[in-house]
């Protein structure tokens, strides 16, 4: 079985649901510190003013002191981002071709008033990977999984042995950090991804390859995936 594990993100690039293809399970690593700056609650998009980060404020109480796990970050709702996001994506891509398609899917997520930023990470992403096509992957939680110990590799591999994996996939800058004598001792074979992708017809040049998944599936549609999958290789 191939598993993946990844922390949770907001509306992620086309790397993290090439990651979910290629996934018997994708586990979403919810109960590690969520890391400020990083892309827990935060992406970009294209826009006519250029590349735009979309924020979602979180309450500040034990981030600051790098203590607070990602699936207890309480979303700030002292101003109306949710709105403000939408209304922003909508501006930006209302003319895509397949703007209309996906926009009836993903509008009800943006009336929503959730606690907590894990729980509309999540949901968000399941559902994304649902409209590109991706419906032979399961998902979990590492939140839910009891009697997990340990820190960094030895972690990861008490969950993958705690799922029954023997395949474990990893993005590429992992590889500073990662064990990989650890894996081998536990007999999981440990692969990186490699990300190659071919450009696809955008909104507002130059071309960005670093830009929410979004962006791709307003421009083509479910053709998607063959963007996602082709020019791509592992090791």
């Amino acid at each position: 079985m191939k598993c993946v594990i990844l922390q949770p993100s907001y509306i992620p690039w086309r790397g993290y649901f090439h990651q979910i293809l290629q996934a018997d399970l994708f586990i979403f690593y919810d109960d590690v510190k969520f890391d400020k700056n990083g892309w827990r609650n935060r992406n970009r998009i294209k826009t006519p003013q250029g590349l735009k980060w979309l924020t979602i404020p979180v309450h500040q109480k034990g981030i600051e002191s790098n203590q607070t796990p990602i699936n207890q970050v309480e979303i700030n709702w002292d101003r109306d981002w949710i709105t403000s996001h939408w209304n922003t994506i909508e501006m930006s891509y209302h003319r895509a071709p397949f703007f209309n398609h996906f926009s009836s899917e993903l509008f009800p997520f943006y009336q929503q008033k959730p606690v907590r930023l894990a729980n509309f990470t999540i949901d968000l992403t399941i559902k994304i990977a649902e409209l590109l096509g991706l419906h032979s992957v399961k998902f979990l939680c590492s939140s839910d999984m009891e009697e997990i110990h340990g820190e960094k590799t030895e972690r990861l591999i008490h969950i993958l042995e705690h799922v029954g994996a023997n395949h474990y996939l990893s993005g590429p800058s992992a590889r500073n950090y990662m064990d990989d004598d650890m894996f081998k001792k536990a007999g999981i074979h440990l692969e990186y991804m490699v990300y190659d992708y071919p450009e696809y017809p955008q909104f507002y040049p130059p071309f960005e390859t670093h830009v929410s998944i979004l962006d791709l599936m307003f421009m083509v549609g479910r053709d998607a995936l063959n963007y996602i999958q082709n020019g791509i290789g592992q090791s």
